[in-house]
């Protein structure tokens, strides 16, 4: 029997990683998310909770290129402006499906028959 060790986020128990350093760089962007939602709920209080969350998600996941552009390079939006339109609801789950899915082990050593 072959033992995993698997890394769970402390902000999202559902989704399990391989890679102690995929799994904090998870709960960090979450981190940064959930501060940006709050940010965001405060500066335009007429939006959702989920508006907030997805907006907040969305800046955290490309926080490089929103780096960039708050760095007098506003050119580097038309990225985002270009990339398909990713649904934050609907990402999530299928991330976690196939984080959470368990690479195979070795297959199982075959008996030998008697002659």
């Amino acid at each position: 029997m072959a033992v995993e060790v698997v890394y769970r986020s402390s902000r999202d128990l559902e989704r399990l990683f391989m890679d102690k350093a995929e799994a904090d760089r998870h709960d960090k962007m979450l981190e940064l998310a959930e501060l940006l939602a709050e940010v965001l709920q405060k500066a335009v209080p007429s939006l959702t909770e989920q508006q907030v969350e997805e907006a907040g998600i969305y800046m955290a996941k490309n926080r490089d290129v929103f780096a960039k552009a708050f760095k007098s390079q506003p050119d580097a939006l038309s990225e985002l402006l270009n990339a398909p339109v990713e649904v934050v609801a609907q990402a999530e789950p299928a991330e976690s499906v196939e984080a959470a899915e368990p690479t195979p082990a070795k297959p199982a050593k075959a008996t030998k028959t008697p002659k």
